[in-house]
């Protein structure tokens, strides 16, 4: 699932790398379920004859073209779909056939947000919302497994972590923008910590 080391720059680690939640296969499954019980009675009670096997055979047909249309396709398309944070930059890739991707990277995201609804808190997913300064504007990430823990490591990488230094998302060598600053704090003063009579 994680995304190959070849395609990560130098002193780049995969932080976070998921598909979409599980609950975008419970339609598949359904209709899996349902395809497979009323094919079966269907073919079970076709009346014997010449017709017995090509009406057979057609069920067969018209199951074959469901699953494939409304489990097979949706299953791949979530087995095929990503989502992985770096500490350098965060990669969406879809597709079966024709793979489509982006790779957006930590210092163009200016915020980023979430929410869920009662059901995706039951089921601890939700919808991550990405502000970037890109063309594209905003990029939503749906069904987000975990979203409240990736959005945390998210913005510890955007906006640095409890210490107070900046996130990951910012190299050694460059300055992070304004609005990713923060304040140095005061160095204790040592003289006022330890005094020449303490000698």
């Amino acid at each position: 699932m994680a995304i190959s080391a070849k395609l990560l720059g130098e002193d780049e680690y995969v932080v976070v790398s998921t598909r979409t939640h599980w609950k975008a296969l419970i339609f598949p499954v359904f209709v899996l379920l349902v395809v497979a019980g009323a094919g079966g009675f269907l073919a079970a009670i076709v009346p014997t004859g010449s017709m017995q096997t090509p009406a057979r055979i057609a069920i067969l047909a018209v199951g074959v073209v469901v699953l494939v249309t409304f489990a097979a396709k949706p299953f791949l398309n979530w087995f095929f779909s990503t989502y992985t944070l770096t500490n350098r930059r965060l990669i969406t890739r879809h597709g079966i056939l024709t793979r489509t991707g982006r790779d957006i990277p930590l210092m163009r995201i200016n915020d980023v947000s979430y929410e869920h609804g009662l059901m995706d808190r039951i089921l601890r997913c939700g919808t991550l919302h990405i502000e970037s300064a890109g063309e594209r504007g905003q990029v939503i990430l749906p069904d987000v497994p975990h979203v409240e823990h990736v959005h945390l490591q998210m913005s510890d990488l955007l906006f640095g972590g409890p210490e107070g230094k900046p996130g990951d998302g910012i190299l050694d060598d460059e300055q992070p923008p304004t609005h990713m600053r923060r304040r140095a704090e005061p160095e204790p003063d040592t003289e006022t910590l330890f005094s020449s009579d303490d000698k």
